[in-house]
């Protein structure tokens, strides 16, 4: 196994990792542990009691922060004629084209959402295997398949803080909620919004315990144990 580097050691010993943290603590906790050179993502990740392998068994959604991610999000739309000019003036970075899909065939990742009118999802579904594993392929459940109305919306709503949350094949949810040099209060929030979002994607074949752990990290930094059930009070 690797061995943790002196910052991370020293970060360790600002709390006990066995402890259940109430979850403002644990919050703090975790910005006080990042120690990066650059302004660290601030990030949660649930435990799930369901089983991703059964379709009624999903957990997926979308978020809106209320203070933002703290980063510019660049946004791809796959749009043409009229769609493309009203995403280009809703503030779009990129529209995509043959050449731009060539050029993510050939490794271009330069961005960091996408949308799609539905007219496009065939040329989409060309690059399902490589947008699919990296979150950013546009999906209905989603919102980011959406009718050229709609676009300057969903547009606005990415490059404001809304975040996709996804359960992973291990029964896990990892999300990121702001940077390490937010206020206390605002990375709080977007928290709080994040988990009531968690809350209502419960599918209802769930049985049991539904959120079994909660961690908080920042980028390259130690987890953070949360007392579930007190954070699962907080939006009651």
């Amino acid at each position: 196994m690797p061995k943790h580097g002196k910052k991370y050691r020293q970060a360790l010993e600002k709390f006990d990792r066995d402890t259940l943290y109430p979850p403002k603590e644990a919050l703090r906790l975790a910005q006080e542990t990042s120690f990066t050179n650059f302004d660290a993502t601030i990030e949660i990740h649930f435990r799930l009691g369901v089983d991703p392998r059964h379709a009624d068994q999903q957990v997926r959604d979308t978020v809106m922060l209320p203070n933002g991610l703290g980063k510019t999000v660049r946004v791809l739309v796959f749009a043409e004629g009229d769609a493309a000019r009203a995403a280009l003036e809703a503030g779009a970075d990129f529209i995509s084209d043959e050449e731009t899909v060539e050029k993510i065939r050939d490794g271009w990742m330069e961005f960091d959402a996408t949308v799609a009118t539905p007219n496009m999802m065939s040329t989409v579904g060309r690059l399902g295997k490589i947008l699919g594993p990296r979150g950013l392929m546009p999906n209905p459940k989603a919102g980011t398949v959406v009718q050229e109305d709609d676009l300057p919306r969903v547009i606005n709503e990415l490059k404001a803080g809304r975040v996709e949350f996804r359960v992973d094949k291990t029964s896990n949810l990892h999300v990121p909620i702001g940077k390490a040099s937010f206020e206390l209060d605002k990375l709080y929030e977007n928290m709080l919004a994040l988990v009531e979002a968690v809350k209502k994607a419960r599918p209802a074949s769930a049985k049991g315990a539904y959120v079994r752990r909660i961690v908080l990290t920042s980028t390259m930094g130690p987890g953070v144990r949360v007392d579930v059930p007190a954070m699962m009070a907080l939006s009651d």
